[in-house]
């Protein structure tokens, strides 16, 4: 860990709900342990700052910050972080639950998970094994936080008009974050965009992630809670932001969508397996179809999953069908995915409209719409292939 102390200058943005408030600051450095050759005094950077943890620091207030990640020049998670404001003691917050996560780390999070004891939904989620389903009601499942946006935009991007009236404004989404990626909820500003502009009923944080309206220990609480306590139509999950790779074949924090894969079929939902598409990354694994969706989803997975590929134009749409074509091929666990192909006409002008109207910026890698128009196309393209699922249901 590298720790700097410096002075807050002023605040940049603020977004979230209260009491669960993210906050960009800009710091200037002011003092810096012997022998630094980087944020040295007199440098600025931005910090972040969790109001659950310590607050929301005031400008000219002293605090200290943790910035490895920004020293090594990190394009996710590059910030510096607002690890304690010393002239401030925060004061206790309410009495409340018995979770701990991030735990036995300094900064640890005491929560009310919705499945602990002494909560309204326990005896709801103390059914006996296989009482409780999620109701064959679609689950989302996606590698990257990036898709979440593009998930929702062909959530309510009809494909018909019958669809539109059916279910289009009606439609009830939840969000459930793993902890492959960031552990606080509320450093995702496309969480709170979503949320502002309405399009997501409510969000579960499960395992180690924290901050979400509901807390829950495992993603299978985490889709019972979303389906029977938020109401959820369609449950979208997905890591945090933060993906973690190491150009090793199974060393990326993505292969966990193989295990909500699995749970959302142990609990009687309907995996839909977004896949992660890309037609400008640089690195050739992740053209076309990227490895972490066909490891993921075709040595990880052990259940059938709906996998929606997008009916994407020349080459990279040939390169994609015949990657899904073997992604759905018969498995030796015996296990074999549905291959289920879903127009992308309209869904750009979906992406752009929830751009506008949500402020929520399609950003994914560093690339935007218009530098990788593929990424986006094939996260809409499960969302609207979930909003079919949904509307079937009703």
């Amino acid at each position: 860990m590298m720790w700097r102390d410096g002075d807050v200058l002023g605040a940049r943005r603020t977004w979230g709900k209260p009491g669960r408030r993210c906050a960009e600051v800009e710091v200037r450095i002011a003092s810096a342990p012997p022998g630094a050759e980087v944020l040295t005094p007199g440098a600025s950077c931005r910090a972040v700052a969790y109001e659950s943890l310590t607050g929301l620091p005031e400008v000219g207030e002293w605090v200290r910050l943790e910035v490895s990640a920004l020293a090594r020049g990190l394009g996710t998670g590059g910030h510096a972080m607002v690890a304690a404001r010393p002239s401030v003691l925060p004061p206790d917050p309410p009495a409340g639950g018995h979770l701990v996560k991030a735990r036995y780390m300094p900064d640890q999070v005491m929560v009310t998970g919705v499945d602990e004891q002494d909560t309204a939904a326990h005896a709801l989620l103390s059914a006996p094994l296989d009482s409780l389903t999620l109701e064959g009601a679609p689950v989302v499942v996606a590698d990257l936080h990036s898709a979440l946006p593009a998930i929702v935009a062909g959530l309510y991007a009809p494909d018909d008009a019958a669809r539109e009236a059916e279910a289009g404004p009606e439609l009830r989404v939840a969000y459930v974050m793993t902890d492959g990626g960031a552990l606080p909820l509320p450093y995702s500003r496309i969480v709170a965009g979503l949320q502002q502009a309405g399009r997501l009923v409510g969000t579960v944080s499960v395992g180690q992630a924290w901050g979400g309206d509901l807390e829950a220990v495992s993603i299978h609480n985490g889709l019972l809670a979303a389906r029977h306590v938020l109401g959820a139509d369609v449950v979208v999950v997905a890591q945090g932001p933060g993906n973690l790779g190491t150009d090793t074949p199974w060393g990326f924090s993505g292969v966990a969508c193989g295990d909500v894969i699995n749970a959302a079929s142990v609990l009687g939902g309907q995996p839909v397996a977004c896949l992660r598409v890309s037609e400008a990354d640089a690195r050739s694994r992740h053209r076309g179809i990227s490895h972490h969706s066909l490891t993921a989803y075709g040595r990880v997975a052990l259940a059938a999953a709906d996998i929606v590929v997008p009916r994407l134009p020349g080459a990279l749409g040939e390169q994609v069908r015949a990657q899904a074509d073997a992604l759905c091929a018969p498995r030796r666990h015996g296990c074999t995915h549905r291959r289920v192909e879903v127009s992308v006409a309209g869904l750009r002008e979906a992406l752009v409209a929830l751009e506008q109207e949500t402020g929520v910026r399609l950003h994914t890698m560093g690339r935007g719409l218009d530098e990788d128009a593929a990424a986006f196309l094939a996260a809409a393209a499960a969302g609207r292939y979930a909003a079919r699922v949904a509307a079937a249901l009703r």
